[in-house]
């Protein structure tokens, strides 16, 4: 084989494994992304659909082997806790939504969002009590889709509660328990994220999970 013709086939060698690299990379991207998780049923009483989700202070290995420390949310689905944070949800109703929270307390940067708002009658419920804010300085987490107008912050654990949480799944120890309903419109897909800078071992806390589909932030698809 002449020179020209070894450097030819060596280019077509190199295109062909980059080829096959970015292929790789691309299934691998596509396999990990986050189940679509369709809202159950509502109770026929309340009508809508019903989302179940929990957040915890670490995911741990048993849902993600490669970030266990990570900050998370997870989703009831036929009985079992689920890693994904995209939810399938009916357009034009009302969507029940439960949030088991078993993460201690980051606090708000921007007290804004302490306030309840775009919710059914504005309020949350936590721990059984409805209040329309919280103490900044107390919230864990938020659930908030911007483009639906829903801002709900979710207040933390208590430093000194017993029986906390190490990582998911969690059950059986301390949390709160909060309860909210919101109302959907016209089909579409919709962002929402945690704005709590809760990403431990990131510059402000923004990074990691935080900015990471499947962990703090990702899609409801109304539908």
């Amino acid at each position: 084989m002449s020179n020209t013709g070894r450097k030819l086939f060596g280019v077509i060698a190199a295109v062909a494994a980059v080829g096959v690299l970015i292929g790789l990379y691309v299934a691998t991207w596509a396999t990990s992304q986050p189940a679509i998780v369709v809202a159950s049923a509502a109770p026929p009483s309340s009508g809508g659909s019903q989302l179940t989700l929990e957040t915890v202070a670490a995911i741990g290995p048993k849902y993600s082997p490669s970030h266990p420390d990570w900050v998370s949310y997870l989703v009831r689905r036929n009985g079992k806790w689920v890693r994904s944070t995209v939810y399938q949800v009916p357009a034009n109703s009302v969507v029940h939504v439960t949030i088991y929270q078993y993460d201690g307390d980051s606090g708000l940067r921007n007290p804004f969002l302490s306030q309840v708002q775009g919710t059914v009658g504005g309020t949350e419920t936590v721990d059984g009590k409805t209040t329309r804010a919280i103490p900044p300085e107390e919230a864990s987490h938020t659930f908030i889709i911007p483009q639906l107008g829903v801002f709900v912050p979710l207040p933390g654990v208590a430093e000194e509660a017993k029986n906390q949480c190490e990582f998911a799944p969690c059950e059986g120890t301390a949390h709160r328990t909060i309860t909210f309903s919101f109302r959907t419109g016209k089909k579409g897909k919709y962002r929402w994220q945690c704005f709590v800078p809760c990403a431990a071992g990131f510059i402000d806390g923004f990074g990691g999970p935080m900015q990471t589909f499947g962990y703090m932030d990702g899609f409801i698809n109304v539908v």
